[in-house]
């Protein structure tokens, strides 16, 4: 594993008094290594490098292009254990769940390669006689990713995979809490024969290297997954000066819960959803609405299965819940239990750090009970194992609660009647459905991303994540052998 910056297929060691501690959140006396911030400079460079790199690569036929993202999926699936558990040192996660997330990326990359072949033009008739009409798709140039650290690697394969197979170049800034899985994707890339220039990656910090990168008039895209205050801010700066954005942001994912739902299955997926990953996912379940019926119930099964959860270092396979990835991020959600408290919420169970694990950032699994739509633990992101749940007495009733936050992300209802299903389809404010199943999860050919303060621009993966790094050239040819004025104005 490197533990510096890759920039124009090489190495580099920035010469920086900035260093950036890597940290096993399980066990906050394991420094796993330290990477050299790089500067704004170090930035320049490497879009410098992109630019340089830009017409070859662009020039380079898509199936070529994609045959790169290929090899990379192959070198990928024979170092993802290596990968996981660089992942769950790092991050925190079990390694079961970071195996899952470098085979999500494996299959990004695959259908990615894949796309190569497509790219998605198409061919339409003119209104004009003896004119053929079609379209397609090229690529931007150089395109900026900055990703966050909950899902090191997914979520920076989705980005870059797409970016690269339509013929664009790279400058990557992963987070500084997790920058050695992303260094091992550059150590992929670089080993599947990335060209030079074409994907470059720097780790430092946002108000020098990610304002360099927003800022820069030859970044024409920027792709970002982090923050509501970040991202709103980036967005400003980069389409003011006429740079194409998407921002994927907050979540506060609701599950609801009605009379005729399987309160077993909905309880599995609940906590799954909830507890997973540490309930540090932008798609985790943070709010039940529940029917008055089954509430209860509901939050004995619930309550049994977080009470049997074993916590500590992913690295142990019998652990079920891993540490919150950071001091800063675990404050946080102790902060927030303690609001929850004030409230006035009925603490069900957890709420705080376990005792026997003093070494690392651990919260209990949490529930709250008698929760009110106005509180603060049921509207704000929490980013924690934190777990709301408020009751509604009705299918209109639970959408007007669901639909009462600033997000629009997922959602899940429990459910056997088709036509309850069919209508909250239509009338919940979201991004992607779940319909009993848990509220997190996504494909690589299925489009990623929310409504309302979840997201800004395009949504991602599939189809629609290569749409955004492409622009459309419409082309009109006249085979009629004749000079012709359009009649169209």
């Amino acid at each position: 594993m490197h533990t510096g910056s890759y920039i124009n297929g090489k190495w580099i060691h920035p010469d920086s008094k900035e260093i950036i501690k890597n940290i096993n959140p399980a066990d906050t006396n394991d420094v796993i290594a330290e990477f050299p911030a790089a500067q704004a400079d170090d930035a320049v460079r490497a879009i410098e490098a992109a630019k340089a790199a830009l017409p070859e690569w662009k020039r380079t036929p898509g199936p070529e292009r994609g045959r790169v993202l290929w090899r990379a999926a192959n070198i990928a699936r024979a170092r993802a254990d290596e990968i996981a558990k660089v992942m769950t040192r790092e991050e925190g996660k079990i390694f079961k769940e970071a195996k899952g997330e470098v085979l999500k990326g494996i299959s990004v990359l695959e259908y990615n390669s894949g796309e190569g072949y497509r790219m998605h033009g198409k061919t339409m008739p003119s209104e004009i006689r003896d004119v053929f009409t079609y379209t397609i798709r090229r690529p931007l140039g150089v395109v900026g990713l900055i990703s966050p650290w909950n899902f090191p690697w997914a979520i920076p394969v989705w980005k870059s995979a797409p970016a690269l197979v339509s013929g664009n170049t790279v400058v990557f800034k992963p987070s500084g809490v997790t920058p050695a899985t992303a260094s091992l994707l550059a150590e992929i890339y670089e080993e599947a024969g990335m060209p030079d220039g074409v994907f470059n990656m720097v780790i430092g910090y946002g108000n020098a290297v990610g304002e360099a990168i927003v800022n820069h008039n030859d970044v024409r895209a920027i792709s970002f997954t982090g923050s509501n205050t970040v991202g709103q801010a980036l967005y400003v700066k980069a389409a003011g000066r006429g740079a194409k954005v998407t921002c994927e942001m907050g979540g506060k994912n609701a599950v609801i819960v009605l009379p005729d739902a399987d309160l077993e299955k909905a309880a599995t997926a609940i906590q799954g959803g909830a507890f997973g990953s540490t309930g540090q996912r932008c798609t985790a379940t943070s709010r039940i609405i529940a029917s008055p019926k089954v509430k209860d119930e509901l939050i004995d099964r619930l309550t049994t299965k977080a009470k049997g959860m074993k916590l500590g270092s992913g690295l142990d396979e019998t652990i079920d819940m891993g540490p919150i990835v950071s001091e800063k991020q675990w404050k946080q959600n102790l902060d927030y239990i303690e609001i929850g408290k004030k409230e006035g919420a009925t603490l069900v169970l957890g709420g705080n750090r376990p005792q026997h694990l003093s070494a690392g950032y651990f919260v209990e699994p949490t529930i709250f009970d008698n929760v009110s739509p106005s509180m603060r633990i049921f509207r704000e992101e929490i980013f924690g194992p934190v777990l709301s749940v408020a009751t509604a007495n009705d299918l209109q009733e639970a959408l007007n609660i669901a639909n009462s936050v600033e997000y629009g992300l997922s959602t899940s209802i429990f459910t056997q009647d088709i036509d309850t299903i069919m209508r909250f389809v239509e009338d919940v404010e979201v991004g992607m459905i779940h319909v009993n199943e848990p509220s997190v999860g996504g494909e690589a050919q299925l489009p990623f991303g929310g409504t309302k303060s979840t997201g800004i621009g395009e949504r991602e993966m599939g189809e629609d994540g290569l749409n955004f790094f492409t622009e459309v050239k419409t082309v009109f040819i006249n085979f009629s052998g004749k000079a012709k004025v359009s009649a169209i104005r």
